[in-house]
C-alpha cells in the first residue's frame, strides 16, 4: 500500500472552496470529466432501474440530469462538499435534492439507495476505505456503486517537469492503482468491474494546461506546496522543463483513470 505520508491530500475546506470557486468557470473545461463520466454511464450493469440514486461528488450537476434522464421513475439526490457547486447545480435542475456531504461520511440513511454514482471526485478524499465502507452502508442490498478516480501517472509530464526546477509538491498527489484493488478487494462489496485507463489531452502551451486546471478548481492544494507566487524564473524553468515533452498535436498531459463498478450483496 502507498506510504500514508506520500498518499496526504489537501484540506477538504480548501478543497470544497477551490471547487466553490470554480462552479462558473469549470463546464466550460470539463471535457475530460465529461468523457469519463460518459464511459462509467455506460458500464452501469444492465437492467439497473434504481428507485434512489445519489450523484456524489455531483458538481454542477451534468451527470445529475443524465442519470434523471436514464432513471426518470427514481429520485436522485446530489451529494457535493462544495457549497457553491451545489447552488449552480441546484438552478440547473436533475436531482431531487442537493446535499453537502463529505463521501467520508455521508448524510444518508442506512440501506436507503439502489446506486451511488461518483465520477472524478474521490481522488480527493484521504480515506479511500472509508468511501467504500459508507457506500456498502448506504446502499440498499443489490446496489451498485460506480466510481471513477485518478491514480499515480496522472499529470506525470507536470510532475517531473517540477522536479527538474525544484522540490517542492506542485501536483496532486494520488493512489496507486494497486491500492485501488486491495481496497475494493477489502470493502465487503463484490467486484464487477476495475480497471485502469490512460487518458491524454494536448495543449498549446503550459498556460492553457494550468489556467483549464484552475477553471476545474483542479490546481494544486497539496500539503508541501510552496507559498505565495511562483518566481518568474521558476516558471520559465518550467516551461522549458515542459517543452521537451511537446509531440507533434502539443504538449501532453496524462490522466490515469480508475474505473470500478461494485455491488453490495444481496
Amino acid at each position: 500500500m502507498t506510504d500514508p505520508q506520500e498518499a496526504r491530500l489537501p484540506d477538504k475546506r480548501q478543497v470544497a472552496a477551490s471547487f466553490s470557486r470554480a462552479a462558473a468557470s469549470y463546464d466550460s473545461v470539463a471535457e475530460l470529466q465529461r468523457a469519463v463520466g460518459a464511459e462509467l454511464l455506460a458500464q452501469l450493469p444492465a437492467g439497473l432501474a434504481p428507485a434512489r440514486w445519489v450523484d456524489l461528488g455531483s458538481g454542477t450537476g451534468h451527470f445529475s440530469r443524465a442519470l434523471a434522464e436514464c432513471f426518470p421513475q427514481g429520485q436522485g439526490t446530489a451529494v457535493d462538499i462544495a457549497e457553491g457547486m451545489l447552488r449552480h447545480a441546484r438552478a440547473l435542475g436533475g436531482a431531487s435534492q442537493y446535499v453537502c456531504g463529505d463521501a467520508e461520511h455521508l448524510p444518508l440513511a442506512s440501506a436507503s439507495q439502489q446506486l451511488i454514482f461518483s465520477s472524478l471526485a474521490l481522488q480527493w478524499c484521504a480515506d479511500f476505505a472509508a468511501v467504500l465502507a459508507e457506500a456498502r452502508r448506504v446502499l440498499a442490498p443489490g446496489g451498485v456503486f460506480a466510481f471513477s478516480s485518478l491514480c499515480v501517472g496522472t499529470l506525470q509530464e507536470l510532475r517531473d517537469s517540477w522536479q527538474a526546477v525544484d522540490g517542492f509538491v506542485h501536483v496532486n498527489r494520488f493512489l496507486q492503482f494497486a491500492d485501488y484493488q486491495a481496497l475494493c478487494a477489502d470493502s465487503g462489496l463484490e467486484v464487477l468491474e476495475l480497471r485502469s485507463e490512460r487518458r491524454v489531452l494536448h495543449y498549446r502551451d503550459l498556460r492553457q494546461l494550468t489556467h483549464e486546471l484552475k477553471a476545474l478548481g483542479a490546481h494544486n492544494l497539496n500539503p508541501g506546496r510552496p507559498d505565495g507566487l511562483t518566481g518568474r524564473a521558476r516558471v520559465l524553468a518550467l516551461i522549458e522543463a515542459y517543452e521537451r515533452w511537446r509531440d507533434e498535436q502539443g504538449l501532453p498531459a496524462s490522466w490515469q483513470v480508475v474505473y470500478g463498478v461494485l455491488r453490495r450483496s444481496a
